[in-house]
């Protein structure tokens, strides 16, 4: 009766072990997830200032729109370096999001105005960047559905029997997802130059 009573002792410990270890592993897997975002939107964020040098010969008069993509990237790098410090946190992911929606619509708003400059859009270099630029957009947007898809399980495994007693009692908190509100602005920016 004893060797019985301790063998299902030994053998919660190991299923709580277990637990444990697979909601370790799956938090990790969500904030490795974010690092590939972390990745791509910085070089999307690196890639802006050139951008912009371009385009600042062309449109000396649009100087205001110019002003308000590098804000607006500014912006986006501060709301990823918070972001990159805490994943799961509901506010950094909302503040990122907000960034990144707001680059993207100055971004939009340049690319718009840069169609009534045919030397602009002949430029070569501006044409290399677009593309960079269209290409980053789409890696971005693979690594936030991978990050998602990571946190839809942690959050997931956390939350169900008996796992949720683990992460309450270890502290596992939720994570937030990197959503974009507006479903026009999850797409990358389409630019045409030709």
């Amino acid at each position: 009766m004893g060797l019985v009573i301790i063998v299902l002792i030994v053998a919660v410990v190991i299923f709580l072990i277990m637990i444990y270890n697979r909601l370790v592993t799956m938090r990790n897997a969500a904030r490795n997830a974010f690092a590939q975002i972390d990745v791509q939107l910085t070089r999307r964020h690196d890639l802006v200032p050139n951008l912009v040098e371009v385009a600042r010969g062309y449109l000396q008069h649009e100087r205001s729109t110019l002003e308000a993509v590098i804000q607006a990237r500014n912006q986006a790098v501060s709301g990823l370096k918070a972001a990159a410090a805490n994943p799961g946190s509901v506010e950094a992911m909302a503040v990122l999001a907000g960034a990144e929606n707001q680059l993207t619509g100055a971004l939009g708003r340049l690319f718009a105005l840069a169609e009534a400059y045919p030397d602009l859009k002949a430029n070569q270099t501006m044409m290399q960047l677009s593309e960079e630029l269209t290409s980053t957009e789409n890696k971005v947007a693979f690594a936030r559905q991978a990050f998602n898809d990571a946190v839809m399980g942690y959050n997931n495994t956390r939350e169900v029997f008996p796992n949720n007693f683990i992460a309450a009692n270890f502290d596992f908190l939720p994570m937030q997802l990197l959503e974009i509100e507006d479903s026009a602005k999850r797409e990358a920016p389409r630019v045409s130059f030709g």
